[in-house]
């Protein structure tokens, strides 16, 4: 999911698969990058009897092929809709079209055939969207979904849809799902042919949860409001180091905006989800990363994501979210076999506790804390962790100058590593009651709106006392990221008095979607939409004064104004100011009635009621 370095995965020089594994332990070239991977060893857990042999009527595209390759995009559809015509039960809806002109397909499977989220809710059962391909290079999902939806329609796991809704979107990033390559992911063993990590923008799906500039994510938005479904799976394949681990898979933490849904995840679904792993064959472990890709004794990193992720997303939302990340070096059979017994387990869990999982959501939804959390400072957790790992040695690489490492393929456990998490809170604000949002910006009011938060509009004008904040020292980033031009920006809050004028939007903090308005409106927020970019022409001055206006101006100032005398002579104590005359006149004319008042001024009010 995030890259890590790629030396600390590779190997120092390239061998050939010979000197890594046995014939009986990996097949020879099955991939094109398998003579540059570290060994693996060979598998074989009970999950394997879920694939149906290559030429039965319902084999999936993955099954046909002996589990080392991914369908394309017409090829995926096409089974699946074949699928849907021998079955009422499922259903078929386009979310939306892609960059390139694509649907974007969510089929929902339910026992009443549903196809419309009304329709669905009158069944009052608990809904699951899985997510597949946001990474379209990541594609285990897709795979995995294919089969059990097949086994739930057409064979002996029909009884999965008496307690639980299921909808699966196959690919969410479709266009760069369709830039297939055998060489798009060298850090990843198989598919054969796996798609593009961006889309066909060049934008990463999953960075764009908070801002939404993308229509794949203002589809996805869309239908996670309409929806309403109760948890979201987000499947992905890591990026990073080696070790035991096949299926890892995290959610957000404890210290986050929705501790209940946290207390659920680890009461409930990790134990349930992690059993059926293991009576499967595989073996599941936390999302976790190495401090040190060169030194696991250095210790693990937790992870703690902000809302431009899909579970830092689902925090600030208080929607029950897992990220799946298969390990990249499994097999790629071995990885989408796992998927299939979470994902099954997972309607199983949701089915069985939903009670629990909706009264997590509604406590989340209204707690409303007092003081909101924008960002979060690492700190060493308490309790060590047994860590199931890969031998390596580090050596000198001739190629890169650098120390590198080497993975062995053989199992070692690593125990008692120390635990870092970002889970001390750093800084915070105070909840308003109201932000207020004057007309004009339109994008910003759109993206609060496809976000599904709730606003109203002001129809005749209100004076009432606000905060606002005043920005200084802005900071913009040296290259785009994403698409925009970051910034970052001092802030000090302000009172006053005013009065809004009649179509000025107010976002009520008093909702379930209140902490993500937070998150969104609150300039010193990492995923703030000022921090992304939606507000940088308030950083632009368009009116100046000229010098020989602004000297006789500051004559009549200090002549008229004793305390504007002595602020300026406390002013010219300063060597560098008294050095600078364009610093001299600045003073005045920030100080005159000409001055720009909305300068730096975050057009965003706070209210305290």
């Amino acid at each position: 999911m995030r890259l890590r370095s790629l030396l600390g995965l590779l190997p120092a020089v390239f061998c050939s698969l010979p000197l890594w594994a046995t014939s009986d332990e990996l097949p020879a070239a099955t991939y094109v990058n398998d003579s540059i991977l570290p060994p693996i060893a060979s598998w074989h857990g009970a999950s394997e009897q879920l694939m149906q042999a290559a030429d039965t009527e319902w084999a999936t595209p993955f099954e046909q092929n002996g589990g080392i390759d991914s369908p394309n995009y017409a090829d995926t559809y096409a089974w699946l809709d074949k699928l849907a015509e021998h079955s009422e039960q499922l259903q078929k809806v386009s979310l939306g079209k892609s960059p390139q002109g694509r649907d974007i397909w969510m089929y929902i499977a339910s026992s009443e055939g549903s196809n419309s989220p009304d329709r669905l809710a009158q069944n009052h059962k608990p809904t699951v969207l899985v997510q597949a391909g946001i990474h379209a290079g990541e594609i285990d999902g897709k795979d995995a979904g294919m089969m059990l939806l097949r086994d739930i329609l057409l064979g002996d796991k029909q009884s999965l849809l008496d307690g639980v809704n299921l909808l699966f979107v196959p690919i969410f990033n479709v266009d760069g799902h369709e830039r297939s390559s055998e060489y798009n992911r060298v850090n990843q063993r198989g598919p054969k042919t796996m798609g593009w990590r961006t889309n066909s923008q060049n934008l990463n799906l999953n960075r764009d949860y908070a801002k939404a500039d993308t229509l794949e994510m203002q589809a996805m938005l869309t239908a996670i409001n309409q929806w309403q479904p109760q948890l979201y799976i987000d499947i992905h394949v890591t990026d990073g180091i080696d070790y035991q681990y096949d299926v890892t898979y995290g959610y957000n933490t404890e210290q986050g905006l929705s501790p209940s849904i946290y207390r659920w995840f680890s009461q409930y679904f990790r134990p349930q989800v992690d059993q059926a792993l293991t009576d499967a064959g595989h073996l599941p472990g936390p999302l976790v990363f190495a401090l040190d890709n060169t030194d696991l004794k250095q210790g693990l990193e937790y992870w703690h994501a902000g809302p431009r992720f899909s579970d830092g997303y689902g925090d600030a939302r208080h929607l029950p979210t897992v990220l799946i990340e298969n390990h990249s070096l499994k097999p790629f059979k071995h990885r989408v076999l796992g998927t299939y017994v979470l994902l099954e387990q997972t309607l199983k869990t949701v089915a069985k506790e939903h009670t629990k999982l909706q009264a997590a959501i509604e406590m989340d939804r209204f707690r409303y804390p007092q003081l909101v959390t924008l960002t979060w400072q690492d700190q060493p957790l308490t309790q060590t962790r047994d860590f199931k790992g890969i031998g390596y040695s580090v050596e000198h690489s001739d190629i890169s100058g650098a120390d590198v490492v080497r993975w062995n393929g053989q199992a070692t456990d690593y125990n008692a590593l120390p635990q870092v998490g970002a889970i001390k809170a750093d800084m915070q604000v105070s909840r308003p009651a109201n932000y207020y949002i004057p007309p004009q910006w339109h994008e910003v009011l759109q993206r609060l709106q496809q976000q599904g938060i709730r606003t109203s509009v002001l129809k005749a004008p209100r004076s009432i006392r606000v905060q606002q904040y005043l920005l200084s020292d802005p900071q913009f980033g040296q290259t785009p990221y994403e698409g925009r031009q970051r910034v970052n920006a001092q802030s000090k809050l302000i009172n006053l008095s005013l009065t809004l004028p009649a179509g000025t939007v107010v976002v009520p903090t008093d909702q379930p979607l209140g902490d993500l308005a937070v998150l969104l409106l609150e300039p010193q927020s990492p995923d703030s939409l000022l921090q992304w970019g939606f507000f940088n022409t308030i950083f632009t001055r368009t009116e100046y004064m000229e010098d020989y206006a602004i000297e006789p101006m500051a004559q009549q100032m200090l002549a008229q104004d004793p305390q504007l005398k002595a602020d300026f002579d406390k002013a010219l104590q300063d060597a560098k100011f008294a050095a600078e005359p364009e610093a001299r006149l600045r003073w005045f004319y920030q100080r005159s009635p000409y001055y720009d008042q909305q300068y730096l001024r975050y057009p965003v009010y706070r209210s305290r009621q």
